[in-house]
């Protein structure tokens, strides 16, 4: 008996009506978000290359899986911000690595920023916004990252920058 195809209809056309009746909910929909992103191509080039994302104190590696920079644009609620991230791992400790950044901000022309509550690494510049943010396991999991990098010694951290575009996508 030979064996028959089998038909079988998409779910697709039907998770996109659903996923596009959720964002109208929400007031928004995912077209428009990615419309605001538009013509910021530049500036996340821009941001991406800033020297402070590729300082590190000495012995400092790129994490496991987090190799590549993360590097692009969000919107939301009218506010459109284009971002660039490194992630590393150290084998010293925290305070190592908040030394290091509290120099080498300051040395590229970063101010600490005055709304940072204490013990954040935080700094502004030209309209842009630097962290400096220590990882943990349980944060990882949490964001469904896992185990990487892996945590069992030293500190793991990331090193951004977020800046507004202002005027949304007319800009970049």
């Amino acid at each position: 008996m030979p064996l028959r195809p089998r038909t079988t209809r998409p779910l697709s056309p039907l998770l996109a009506a659903i996923a596009l009746a959720f964002a109208a909910l929400a007031g928004c929909v995912p077209w428009e978000l990615a419309r605001d992103c538009e013509g910021t191509g530049d500036r996340v080039k821009e941001v991406a290359a800033l020297g402070i994302l590729g300082s590190r104190p000495e012995g400092a590696a790129f994490a496991r899986g987090f190799e590549e920079m993360d590097a692009g644009c969000w919107a939301d609620s009218g506010d459109v911000v284009v971002y660039a991230e490194r992630t590393y791992t150290f084998p010293g400790t925290r305070a190592e690595v908040a030394a290091h950044y509290r120099t080498a901000a300051v040395r590229d022309g970063w101010k600490p920023d005055s709304e940072a509550p204490p013990g954040d690494l935080r700094f502004t510049r030209d309209g842009m916004a630097l962290s400096v943010a220590f990882l943990t396991a349980e944060g990882l999991a949490e964001a469904g990252l896992g185990s990487r990098p892996d945590l069992t010694a030293g500190a793991a951290y990331a090193v951004g920058v977020d800046a507004y575009v202002p005027g949304g996508a007319t800009a970049g």
